[in-house]
């Protein structure tokens, strides 16, 4: 007769996609490790839990590729159950449940406490603020905010986050306050849409007065403001960038296109001559500001006459950080009942055209800053290298500063001063001064 196993669940808990989902598996270990449990993020364990993005065809893909990974092991008898979370799982629970039956249960983006009690955990509300970050320890993502009210023709985020939701300003502020006791020295706000921040709780547009609060935590030096919408942008968040060291230099504002008619199609409630002003002021408020954007190519519609007016815009903007993407024709979205009809050679082909100016740009505005000092927060180390970050460069995404570590010793998760001594197109090169 078998007897049930007493052998311990080791929980690992798999992130795929954005920092938003990061920052959920991170709210979701806090919640595992209150309650007695071992949990790992993306290492080994006998119990795994897959975060999954559901927000574009690449996306899925790797999501459901993941699944099925894990659902091998599991019928291999290297893992005992496989649950999964996130994106995909509510946009697509009953497709799934049916492709991939193996998986012990689907649960979708709000419903953490179900899915604790799956996992034998109860959910503790009293746990405002309490994470297991899986970022190094100087930076931590802070979300203010959850779901999204915007009508964007192409975009599913409404159908798997919901409504705009804002966090009250208390608990943010006590939430970086633990971060920055555990030693975060770093944080970066994210939101499917920080410039709504503050409407629903306080009815008026607060991105301004939440930065002042998280300015006043202690030990926190620099804060980065990721995803803001241009339509409605609260123009008081420059002054307060302006005016407050910690704020950094820095926005991440996603413009997707600039064709008039793309912009309108997209249901995007801008216009090239808007856009173009809110940069300038922008520019104008903050000369010293790191403006990163992303650009989708390849939208329906979209003649060669739309791509030159992007390609133009691009050259004349020179914005100092820049992300291009294909177009994905994404089912139960506005967009999806246009015919999509740029060939994806096509779309590909825009993209690179878009990247290659882009990368001309950066190795422009990178060699400017050599023989310049700048203060760089060091990320970690790998190969002979430090690896560190000034207020203009945000993880992952962009420019990295290079310390040669056989030369000089930097400490991991300080600021340091660098002066750059060389550049490429994306990376500079520096020694501690």
């Amino acid at each position: 007769m078998r007897t049930k196993s007493l052998k311990k669940n080791k929980i690992n808990v798999v992130t795929l996609g954005c920092s938003k989902n990061v920052y959920d598996s991170e709210v979701l270990m806090g919640q595992l490790r209150a309650n007695n449990k071992e949990v790992a993020h993306e290492e080994e364990g006998n119990v795994v839990v897959i975060n999954t993005c559901g927000f574009i065809a690449n996306a899925k893909e790797e999501s459901v590729n993941t699944i099925l990974d894990y659902v091998q092991r599991k019928e291999a008898g290297h893992v005992d159950k496989v649950f999964v979370t996130g994106c995909l799982s509510e946009r697509y629970k009953p497709d799934l449940e049916k492709e991939i039956p193996n998986v012990d249960a689907y649960f979708g983006t709000t419903d953490l406490p179900n899915l604790l009690k799956a996992l034998g955990a109860d959910y503790k509300h009293e746990l405002i603020g309490e994470r297991l970050t899986t970022t190094p320890k100087n930076y931590a993502y802070l979300k203010i905010a959850e779901g999204c009210d915007r009508p964007c023709s192409f975009c599913a985020i409404p159908l798997m986050r919901g409504k705009h939701r804002s966090t009250p300003i208390e608990d943010l502020v006590k939430e970086a306050e633990k971060l920055a006791a555990n030693g975060v020295k770093e944080l970066i706000l994210i939101a499917q849409d920080l410039t709504y921040y503050g409407l629903d709780l306080y009815k008026k547009r607060n991105l301004a007065e939440l930065l002042q609060a998280l300015a006043q935590v202690e030990g926190i030096e620099w804060i980065r403001l990721h995803y803001a919408f241009p339509t409605g942008f609260p123009m008081d968040v420059l002054e307060v960038m302006r005016d407050e060291p910690k704020i950094c230099n820095y926005i991440d504002i996603p413009l997707q296109h600039i064709s008039d008619n793309i912009l309108k199609s997209m249901r995007r409630g801008t216009t090239q001559a808007k856009t173009t002003k809110l940069l300038q002021d922008f520019r104008t408020a903050v000369p010293e500001m790191a403006i990163r954007t992303t650009l989708i190519v390849g939208y329906p519609g979209e003649t060669e006459e739309d791509f030159e007016t992007l390609k133009q815009w691009v050259q004349e903007m020179r914005f100092e950080r820049l992300g291009c993407f294909t177009y994905s024709h994404e089912e139960n979205t506005h967009a999806y009942q246009l015919e999509d009809d740029v060939p994806e050679d096509v779309k590909q082909e825009r993209a690179n055209a878009i990247m290659e100016i882009q990368s001309q740009i950066s190795w422009e505005l990178n060699q400017e800053k050599i023989g310049k000092t700048f203060r760089c927060i060091i990320d970690r180390k790998e190969g002979n290298h430090f690896i560190g970050r000034t207020e203009f460069d945000s993880p992952d995404v962009d420019n990295e500063v290079l310390i040669d570590a056989t030369k000089h010793y930097v400490k991991i998760g300080d600021f340091t001063n660098i002066k750059i001594t060389d550049a490429s197109d994306y990376d500079l090169f520096g020694e501690p001064v």
